[in-house]
């Protein structure tokens, strides 16, 4: 398990705990079927993993797609993102992640307001 997160993982971290997920639960660095993951909705079997450069060798797409084929055969969904797609479209990735949960046309929760009593 890795203890820093990359620019991309962080700038996704910070919408989660922002809330601007539907409210969807994740953890992060999360261990299934013997592989971390670096993103994970349980109560949804959701992960969400983000790439970098790395990722497009012939090599290690390879092993992406059999990791994916094992986790899907196990009931998840996997989403992969590329560390620049985040950096660049934040709201794009939360969309397509919010719509893969299946709360897509779900209504946001408005922001809790405090009325000022003088």
């Amino acid at each position: 398990m890795r203890k820093a997160m990359t620019d991309a993982e962080l700038k996704l971290w910070n919408e989660i705990r922002a809330h601007r997920l539907m409210g969807l639960a994740f953890r992060r660095q999360m261990p299934i079927a013997g592989y971390i993951v670096d993103f994970a909705c349980p109560n949804r079997k959701l992960i969400v993993e983000l790439d970098g450069s790395q990722h497009a060798s012939h090599e290690v797409s390879a092993s992406d797609a059999a990791r994916t084929a094992k986790l899907t055969a196990l009931g998840w969904t996997a989403l992969r993102f590329w560390n620049d797609d985040v950096i660049r479209d934040i709201d794009n990735v939360c969309q397509h992640i919010v719509i893969a949960a299946g709360l897509a046309g779900a209504e946001m929760p408005e922001p809790a307001t405090e009325e000022f009593v003088p």
